[in-house]
């Protein structure tokens, strides 16, 4: 089942979802760097927000 577009909450910013093109996006955007750093980091901690963002150092 697809990402409901238009639920926003908490909860759909707690993980990132590499599978969904428009949330890479956003995220990278949101942290700034590409797109092989947000996988390492997420590949190294898990894909939670928070736990990627110490890993990015942001």
């Amino acid at each position: 089942m697809a990402d409901d577009l238009l639920n926003r909450g908490t909860h759909d910013r707690a993980r990132i979802n590499l599978s969904e093109d428009w949330e890479v996006h956003y995220w990278l955007q949101k942290f700034g760097v590409t797109e092989q750093q947000l996988r390492e980091a997420v590949k190294a901690v898990g894909n939670s927000t928070e736990n990627v963002r110490k890993e990015l150092g942001k």
